[in-house]
């Protein structure tokens, strides 16, 4: 490649860089603040925002996760002891549930939640029916609904969600089969298997984010 060639096509790859980041600072900021969940809806809104159309500049939406991550740390001290109180409760709904094999997945653990995130868990069990008559039987009024999850690249399904409240948190609670425990579903994220944990990982997490609050509140 000739040099003004060269030269032209690292500024374009440079401008787009920008676009790109600024696109997932811009669909960062609209998660945080406006409650918009679904990372194709927020890079789209944020292009429209922005005045950038052409498809090349939509960020990954492991790009806008990490930016979200960067957004909270610099403007959500808000969003940190939300953070904090959903994987306390976690921790408790993981004990609560235990005989169904729960993991904690999504924002919760991944640590982008905020004011209006759920707590949301996987439970495992081969008689969906179960979970329903466990909640019924300790008094915990819940609402059914179905969620498509991809389990690998070639099959998907709808599994039973049960939602319920409890001490002011939302919780948002997956029913799958016991085989699903060899590997998560899918993430819409990165379309990787989910990041998942169970009490033992999500006890290191909470200690670990403990210890990193402290520190930053020394620096």
């Amino acid at each position: 490649m000739r040099p003004a060639r060269q030269h032209a096509h690292q500024h374009a790859q440079s401008r787009l860089r920008e676009r790109r980041e600024r696109l997932a600072g811009e669909a960062a900021r609209l998660m945080a603040e406006s409650g918009i969940a679904d990372y194709h809806q927020a890079k789209r809104k944020a292009a429209e925002r922005l005045g950038i159309h052409d498809d090349a500049s939509l960020p990954r939406n492991t790009e806008i996760e990490a930016a979200l991550r960067q957004y909270q740390r610099l403007f959500g001290r808000d969003s940190i002891g939300e953070l904090r109180r959903r994987r306390e409760a976690a921790l408790e709904a993981l004990r609560f549930f235990r005989a169904f094999d729960p993991r904690l997945v999504g924002p919760v653990l991944e640590g982008t939640s905020d004011a209006r995130s759920p707590v949301m868990l996987h439970l495992h069990a081969d008689d969906a029916e179960a979970v329903h008559r466990f909640l019924v039987e300790h008094d915990v009024p819940a609402q059914s609904r179905n969620r498509r999850l991809r389990l690998d690249r070639h099959r998907d399904g709808d599994f039973p969600v049960w939602v319920f409240s409890a001490e002011g948190l939302a919780f948002d609670v997956t029913v799958l089969p016991h085989d699903v425990l060899r590997q998560a579903p899918l993430s819409p994220v990165n379309e990787k298997p989910m990041r998942r944990a169970n009490l033992a990982q999500l006890r290191e997490i909470v200690a670990e984010a403990e210890i990193e609050d402290f520190e930053r509140g020394l620096e």
